[in-house]
């Protein structure tokens, strides 16, 4: 059975490009970041904001969550159905958070990991996935990153202070990454199954 390449070349470019912006640092780097204010001036920051991280901490959390990704890739062989719905889902996060007011930039991949992850999630849940207790897995998995956004109750904080890592955290991102994955995993689950290999 092929493996889902398209999966794992989107983790890969969101790490390997998060590693280069990081690593070149400079002042260049604050084009790449969406302001809710001159967004519209700069529209490519709906994608190269995800790429930006404050402190290597951040990096280094979104990158290892990146490697769970790639392990749940070769594992649950997420289809070209799921790499569309988690292309979708990267502008539209980052729309969304115009809905807050509170939200004057946001950068870091963590919207788009969440979103991912519901993704993955409805279509295991939907048995879309050829792994045995698919089902099982995807409730699991989306009881878990749901609880995780429930307990930040991020309609009430949409931004809060990590003082551990010393940097904001847009948690409405979060909020904004479940619906949009929950939204699009269940419009690209309702396509026919062999969709999957003419994009892998």
């Amino acid at each position: 059975m092929t493996r889902p390449l398209s999966w794992l070349a989107l983790c890969c470019v969101h790490g390997a490009v998060s590693v280069v912006v990081w690593w070149s640092g400079g002042h260049w780097t604050d084009a790449l970041i969406w302001h809710a204010d001159t967004w519209t001036q700069h529209p490519w920051t709906l994608w190269t904001s995800a790429w930006v991280h404050l402190n290597a901490p951040h990096l280094i959390g979104n990158l290892l969550v990146l490697g769970a990704y790639l392990t749940i890739g070769w594992v649950v062989r997420p289809g070209g159905r799921c790499t569309l719905a988690w292309l979708l889902a990267w502008p539209l996060v980052q729309l969304s958070l115009l809905l807050w007011p509170d939200v004057r930039q946001v950068v870091g991949l963590s919207g788009l990991l969440h979103a991912g992850a519901l993704v993955v999630a409805v279509h295991l849940a939907l048995e879309r996935l050829p792994i045995q207790r698919a089902r099982f897995w995807g409730v699991l998995l989306a009881v878990a990153v749901l609880s995780k956004v429930a307990l930040e109750q991020a309609w009430q904080r949409p931004v809060l202070w990590d003082s551990t890592h010393e940097l904001f955290v847009v948690q409405v991102a979060h909020l904004a990454g479940v619906t949009w994955g929950i939204l699009l995993g269940l419009l690209t689950a309702w396509w026919p199954a062999r969709a999957d290999s003419a994009r892998d």
